[in-house]
């Protein structure tokens, strides 16, 4: 539990003390040698991709994801509850190492704020991991427009692949919460800047070049995957490609280097990836498969995340990152707070200070569809209950009653505060979990089954709905995907704060149906988009953004960053 000396102190004050070893010393703990490391500072570095080539053929660790309930604005800590779970790990004797994805500067700026871990069981340099870090995003921000240039040049000198400017799918991308940017006209003022037309941004982690980036095992595969995105098509529904229009070689130079992953360190200077960052409601929010794959030839234990509830990001990684890797997850670790499941049993965020056990009860409905829907994948839950200082004994033992209800064990984790030392027990656990092969990992649906039945599939079982719903539109574009591409998994576009498309609607709903409002075809990614509800894949700002409290103090030192 977070003590007062603690409480008082900021993530950042925290990961500013913090005492880092020379990346070099990190790596040597991995058996990394030196000039294997392509060092950004003293702090941070990429691992070449000749060195991860010698690692074929050794025997892969133990493969543990760390999910959570349906996120709350009350908390839930599930990437602090990942690097503190690999610290925990070392902390008993095991080898182990966390990955992580790399946090979007948009929710930095907007609502969410970084993604590095918190209290004593993050990742550091914090700011540099929370900003601009290695130039990843930059570079993937790149490679994208890059083919969005080439489509409207393409166009502008003669159009000989003949794509109908109306039927242009490849739009732009930030990587910044900007709503102005959903919709655009582009080309504006004459003939000399081309042909007009309608466009418009997405936000940088929803790029089919970030799911690429993190689906792709080498530097082959990254270039094969980009010249199949179909950037549009033709009058006559032919689709036009990456490969056609030439982009393919010039993007995948841009990405050369961005594909290796990036090695840091926690507090305890624990090594660490953080690599690739596509969010779990609009994309499959999921670390690289890179990063992953790396980290299971070099360490006994590898832990990672998948983004927001297990209902988006621990369904993707099983059915997208794991399907398409050929990783078998040997157990999950769910991540809840009192907080949070107070909100989910009703309490309003300015009531959670007072202690309500009926409210922890009700709302551990929603605990208990994750630890059902994790068991769907034949992979063995586990509860972390991420400690506040303001939980009570009794609302704490509520939420461990509910587990064992559940089939499962809840553990009380203090890593927050204590960084590996308050997770012990947990970590004690999930290594015997892993260890006991009693995993039997498998993907929810197979991939013959129809992209309509997938959806259906996923909504009823994961979701709790009675059916899902499209308009005449919509029926058509399944069926014209379905004749070439329904053998790829679906990666569903939903809010993440309900099991339903309505954000309100918390705890467990069920009986409610899934309206599907659109499909993406990311052909090189291999999977498709469908985009439900109101989901926005270009975020905007709240009213009060966090970027208002982000400023440099008398010694240059970032403050208001967390």
């Amino acid at each position: 539990m977070p003590t007062p000396s603690t409480t008082l102190r900021s993530d950042i004050d925290i990961a500013r003390d913090a005492t880092m070893k020379p990346i070099a010393e990190v790596g040597a703990q991995l058996g990394i040698p030196v000039d294997a490391l392509v060092q950004y500072g003293p702090t941070k570095a990429k691992v070449s991709m000749d060195f991860i080539r010698t690692l074929e053929g050794r025997k892969d660790g133990r493969l543990i994801l760390v999910t959570a309930i349906s996120p709350t604005p009350a908390g839930e800590g599930k990437t602090t509850t990942t690097v503190g779970l690999g610290d925990g790990l070392n902390r008993i004797g095991k080898k182990a190492m966390s990955c992580l994805r790399e946090p979007s500067l948009g929710p930095c700026f907007g609502i969410k704020g970084g993604a590095a871990g918190g209290g004593y069981a993050q990742v550091v340099p914090m700011e540099d991991i929370n900003l601009h870090f290695t130039g990843d995003f930059h570079a993937i921000t790149s490679a994208h427009n890059l083919l969005a240039a080439l489509t409207d040049n393409h166009i502008y000198w003669g159009n000989a692949l003949a794509l109908d400017p109306r039927r242009i799918a490849w739009r732009r991308v930030m990587d910044m919460n900007d709503r102005a940017l959903r919709s655009i006209v582009n080309s504006l003022g004459g003939v000399a800047n081309g042909f007009a037309r309608e466009d418009g941004f997405d936000i940088t982690v929803a790029s089919e070049v970030m799911a690429i980036f993190c689906l792709a095992t080498d530097l082959s595969d990254l270039e094969r995957r980009i010249g199949n995105i179909v950037v549009g098509y033709t009058r006559e529904r032919v689709p036009v490609t990456a490969r056609q229009l030439g982009g393919d070689g010039a993007m995948a130079v841009l990405l050369k280097d961005a594909l290796m992953p990036n090695l840091v360190q926690s507090i305890e200077n624990n090594p660490v990836f953080v690599h690739g960052g596509p969010f779990a409601n609009i994309a499959h929010g999921c670390n690289s498969v890179l990063a992953t794959q790396t980290a299971l030839k070099l360490c006994d234990y590898v832990v990672t995340e998948a983004g927001f509830g297990a209902d988006l990001g621990a369904e993707k990684f099983f059915d997208i990152k794991c399907r398409k890797a050929g990783l078998r997850p040997d157990a999950a670790v769910i991540v809840a707070t009192v907080r949070a499941l107070k909100m989910h049993g009703g309490v309003a965020k300015d009531d959670l200070k007072g202690e309500n056990v009926e409210a922890v009860q009700l709302g551990c409905a929603n605990l208990r569809r994750h630890i059902d829907n994790v068991r769907k994948f034949g992979v063995a839950p586990v509860v972390a209950i991420n400690r506040f200082i303001t939980d009570t004994d009794a609302e704490l033992q509520a939420v461990m009653q509910a587990a064992q209800d559940a089939g499962t064990q809840a553990f009380v984790c203090t890593h927050w505060a204590e960084g590996g030392k308050g997770i012990e027990a947990l970590a004690r656990h999930v290594a015997d979990v892993a260890d006991s092969g009693m995993a039997d990992f498998k993907p929810l649906y197979p991939d013959a089954l129809p992209l309509w039945d997938k959806v259906r599939l996923i909504a009823t079982e994961i979701y709790g709905a009675a059916d899902i719903a499209a308009d005449a539109s919509v029926r058509k574009r399944f069926n014209e995907l379905q004749d070439h591409y329904g053998h790829l998994p679906v990666c569903m576009a939903k809010t993440q704060y309900s099991f339903s498309t309505d954000p309100t609607l918390l705890g467990a709903p069920s009986g409610h149906i899934v309206t599907v409002r659109e499909l993406r075809l990311s052909a090189g990614a291999e999977f498709i988009v469908v985009i439900t509800g109101d989901i926005m894949t270009m975020p905007g700002l709240p009213k009060v953004p966090s970027a208002n409290a982000i400023r440099l103090n008398a010694r240059g030192q970032i403050e208001g960053l967390f």
